[in-house]
Order: structure tokens, then C-alpha cells, then sequence
């Protein structure tokens, strides 16, 4: 496989992974408008206390991050592993 391949090769599987990348649902935080006064009612008087109008969800005292840590960790380790083969696999090239 030529040189000029691989490297097409490898700027498409990069695209196509910041394409998917990019309908990963954010964490931003929206102001919820609520259409009946049944609804307004049951949200915590702390909510409209900050007047901000923003809130974030609240996730209670003890979340779990540990798979998150996992993955991350052996995810971080697989693309240490592929950048170490891919150096050890190029070697010394003659120059041109």
C-alpha cells in the first residue's frame, strides 16, 4: 500500500470519527418552561431562588464513576498501545 493511500486512509477514518463525534449529546445546561401551574408547582422552591433560570440536573450525593474511569483509562491505553506500534511498525525509512 503506497504512502499516499494510508495517509488518505487515515484521514478518513479520523473525519469519520469527528462526524460521529459530533451528534454526541452535550451537557448544557436549558432553562425548562413548563406549561401548567401543576407542573411549576411540584419544582423546588431552591430552583427559583437563583433567578439565573438555568439548572443543572441534579445527580444525587453518591455517582458512580468508576465504569467512567475504566473506560476512559483502558480507551487511553489502547491509543498509547496503537501510537507505540505504529512507530515501532515505520522504523528508519532511507531518505528519498
Amino acid at each position: 500500500m503506497s504512502v499516499t493511500r494510508r495517509t488518505l486512509l487515515t484521514a478518513t477514518a479520523a473525519g469519520t470519527l469527528l462526524a460521529a463525534l459530533w451528534f454526541v449529546p452535550s451537557a448544557n445546561a436549558t432553562a425548562e418552561t413548563a406549561a401548567d401551574p401543576a407542573t411549576r408547582s411540584a419544582q423546588p422552591a431552591a430552583a427559583e431562588d437563583t433567578g439565573a433560570g438555568l439548572q443543572l440536573a441534579e445527580t444525587g450525593p453518591g455517582v458512580d464513576t468508576t465504569p467512567y474511569l475504566i473506560g476512559g483509562t483502558a480507551l487511553l491505553g489502547m491509543g498509547a498501545g496503537f501510537v507505540t506500534y505504529s512507530v515501532r511498525r515505520s522504523g528508519t525509512r532511507p531518505a528519498a
